[in-house]
């Protein structure tokens, strides 16, 4: 009996990543008007943020159906397996109700769903937490129930790159938009321990709001030395150029993990965004 360890498209994984460590991805729906696509598979992060850019009406996101989920929970009970599933967070997706719905649907209690409260990065160092038990040979129920204590101590904080994106989103007047970007402010958000993304401080300029985020993390007790954290940007490559600068001469870049972020943090950040998660303690 082995133990299958399935996420969502919000861990920003990637397919090819995915693949490489074993996890199966369920994908969300990115909505550009009556046009749908599968976050991730009929729709590169490339292509996408390329919309975002075009401008035009923003897009919208939707939870899998519990369909999405019972095909591959259905694989699993035939196979005898065990399955842990780590859904982004409930307060910001309905993806970990079609989880739910789907584990009831397949009749089957080897399946584990847990709530992650989690989102992107954070999401996805989860997930390299469930790897880890894994391959100390702890079954699902075990993996389930570490996850649950565990999933407190991962967070990641986000620097938003571009106020116009908020000021289209309607989250930020255009007034406020537009003497933000002419002072160089840089919001922060972070995600909470109730699964909520909320705006935690403003900062002058990268540098500044990126030492602001070492502060807020290290003032949450996290203890980042010789530890695996995770960095992400959203759009083009070359924008988290300045974090990984700034991170190298603090942190190092030996435990680091690089991802592009998905469609749910770039619909509303837009491109531009810069994001650090970690675990506070292990």
């Amino acid at each position: 009996m082995s133990v299958r360890i399935i996420s969502d498209s919000t861990s920003d994984i990637g397919v090819e990543k995915a693949n490489e460590w074993g996890v199966t991805l369920v994908p969300l729906k990115v909505l550009f008007g009556d046009k749908e696509y599968r976050d991730g598979v009929d729709l590169s992060l490339e292509r996408f943020y390329e919309i975002l850019e075009e401008g035009g009406e923003l897009p919208t996101t939707s939870q899998p159906s519990p369909d999405a989920f019972v095909e591959i929970f259905d694989e699993i009970k035939a196979a005898g397996d065990e399955a842990v599933v780590m859904t982004i967070s409930s307060e910001l997706s309905g993806t970990y109700q079609s989880a739910c719905i789907a584990k009831e649907i397949c009749g089957y209690d080897k399946i584990y769903v847990i709530d992650s409260k989690l989102v992107t990065l954070s999401l996805q160092l989860l997930v390299r937490r469930a790897m880890e038990l894994r391959e100390e040979g702890k079954n699902g129920k075990e993996i389930a129930g570490l996850l649950e204590s565990d999933k407190k101590n991962f967070s990641f904080y986000g620097v938003i790159g571009d106020l116009s994106f908020l000021e289209r989103g309607g989250r930020l007047p255009k007034s406020g938009a537009v003497v933000g970007s002419m002072l160089n402010l840089k919001p922060i958000i972070k995600i909470k321990e109730d699964g909520k993304i909320k705006l935690v401080g403003v900062a002058r300029g990268l540098n500044g709001a990126f030492s602001k985020i070492l502060k807020m993390a290290q003032a949450d007790g996290a203890d980042l030395t010789g530890r695996e954290y995770c960095i992400g940007y959203t759009g083009k490559p070359e924008v988290l150029e300045p974090l990984e600068a700034y991170l190298d001469g603090k942190l190092g870049k030996e435990n680091r993990l690089t991802s592009s972020i998905g469609t749910v943090i770039g619909t509303h950040g837009g491109p531009g965004c810069r994001v650090f998660a970690f675990s506070k303690k292990r």
